[in-house]
């Protein structure tokens, strides 16, 4: 699965995918983009910070509890480099998996010192690690978070430059929202005033009812610069590919998932 060559971005771009609210399609969006950019040609890490470990199954990548993982880095200082493992369908994407012990971590990470910066630290760390043994710097870092406001989310938005936003083209979809929007508000008035809301992708979209149609205009209509112009549909084979241990990438290329993933992924690359 070799698509069109996308632009690398000047530097790396983090971003961090977050909704509270659960089902709206967030690993699948981190997993997919990520996915649709590294076969792009660009080198991207996906770190799963959410203790279900969704998106390392996703990706193919082992999470059980005796892996080493992103809690480890998170809590005993080790170092990010020793945790990634490569995607075994997509070259140049790599991930930072998520095991069981993550559930606990919210309270342990509770007592650490500058706890709210641990994975901002980790990223830079690597970062200088992929420099000085002469790897490709990142082009980008998606963050893929539990659908909560804990610590690990913190972390996440401490991380990152950039918040993607996945909203389900349904009833409840804005009421969600404002409640995010006012935690990240409080995310850049005191711990990390770089971060942006720059991208807000409709996911789950039926286009045989007038309510997708509504969702999706009133989206549009509060965030006209934000919302892409993809739309990524109610999708079975995007359901199905995780159970394969695979994207919808490279699970059904060809899909109609798969192509409007692609045609996300084109846009952010372009922005």
């Amino acid at each position: 699965m070799v698509g069109r060559k996308l632009p690398k971005p000047e530097k790396t771009r983090i971003f961090t995918v977050s909704n509270q609210k659960g089902g709206v399609g967030k690993t699948t969006t981190t997993v997919n983009i990520a996915a649709a950019l590294a076969a792009a040609g660009l080198n991207v890490l996906v770190i799963d910070i959410d203790p279900q470990g969704n998106a390392s199954t996703a990706l193919g990548v082992e999470h059980h509890a005796d892996v080493d993982s992103i809690y480890d880095v998170l809590i005993n200082d080790f170092p990010l480099a020793d945790v990634v493992a490569p995607c075994p369908d997509i070259s140049n994407l790599i991930c930072a998996p998520a095991t069981i012990h993550l559930a606990g971590a919210e309270i342990e990470l509770v007592s650490l010192v500058a706890r709210e910066q641990r994975l901002r630290r980790a990223i830079d760390v690597y970062a200088k690690t992929r420099a000085k043994n002469g790897e490709e710097r990142l082009d980008y870092i998606f963050i893929d978070c539990p659908p909560s406001l804990g610590l690990l989310t913190v972390n996440a938005f401490c991380a990152a430059g950039e918040v993607l936003i996945p909203i389900q083209c349904e009833y409840y979809a804005l009421e969600g929202l404002s409640q995010l929007l006012k935690n990240i508000e409080m995310i850049q008035k005191h711990l990390n005033e770089d971060l942006v809301v720059s991208t807000i992708l409709l996911t789950m979209y039926d286009g045989r009812t007038n309510l997708a149609a509504q969702v999706a205009a009133e989206v549009r209509l509060h965030f006209p610069e934000q919302v892409l112009g993809a739309v990524v549909p109610r999708s079975v084979r995007i359901s199905e590919a995780p159970s394969y241990q695979q994207t919808v990438m490279t699970y059904d290329p060809s899909s109609s998932g798969a192509l409007s993933y692609l045609e996300a992924a084109a846009e952010i690359a372009e922005r």
